[in-house]
């Protein structure tokens, strides 16, 4: 499935917003099996949408943890020290559609976290 691409240059204004997030929703359902990659999609998206006055960027990272754990993926959190390549990486995907960084952070974000659930897994 082709993904689609919001090429807006701003964030919806509010009374776009509605219709942005069905159209966001309904990309996002069709897609039968989501991967990473789709999940950082989306979240791309929703935040080029804006659609909350504040708390976009916690609310969007929490439905991608989410969402990978609805879909059997190692979910991510953005931990402080990873917030600049993070927030680099929205930029260049949203500006230059340049996914590479944005994708290299969460899989290292995955990385991280996964070493972390392992580390409490462990048998004693």
């Amino acid at each position: 499935m082709e993904l689609l691409l919001i090429t807006k240059k701003t964030t919806s204004l509010p009374n776009e917003v509605a219709n942005d997030m069905k159209e966001l929703l309904k990309w996002y359902d069709k897609i039968s099996n989501k991967t990473i990659e789709d999940i950082i999609e989306f979240h791309v998206k929703f935040e080029k949408i804006h659609p909350f006055q504040d708390g976009n960027g916690r609310g969007g990272r929490m439905i991608m943890f989410r969402e990978c754990l609805s879909n059997n993926i190692m979910p991510f959190f953005i931990e402080d020290r990873n917030k600049e390549f993070y927030i680099r990486g929205i930029k260049e995907y949203q500006i230059n559609n340049e996914k590479g960084y944005l994708i290299d952070t969460c899989l290292n974000s995955q990385d991280n976290y996964e070493k972390m659930v392992n580390y409490f897994l462990e048998d004693d």
